[in-house]
């Protein structure tokens, strides 16, 4: 069963780094880097649906990590 949980884990994580990614604005990992300015701006349509999904996957990963060390330790 923990072999299932590791392979769910990994998943999520590497979910979870894309959505990370796919948030960058300008170009690509550049965005990340470059000065792009403080100007707030509203989420709308598919940004807005990705940053949930952001917030999904880190909270599906802390509980599968929690449930990992309890397991396994």
């Amino acid at each position: 069963m923990l072999t299932y949980l590791y392979i769910i884990q990994v998943i999520i994580s590497v979910s979870l780094v894309a959505a990370v990614l796919l948030q960058t604005k300008g170009s690509g990992l550049g965005g990340m880097f470059g000065g792009q300015g403080a100007v707030y701006t509203s989420r709308r349509g598919v940004e807005k649906t990705i940053f949930q999904v952001t917030i999904g996957l880190s909270g599906a990963f802390l509980v599968f990590a929690t449930i990992i060390v309890i397991l396994a330790g």
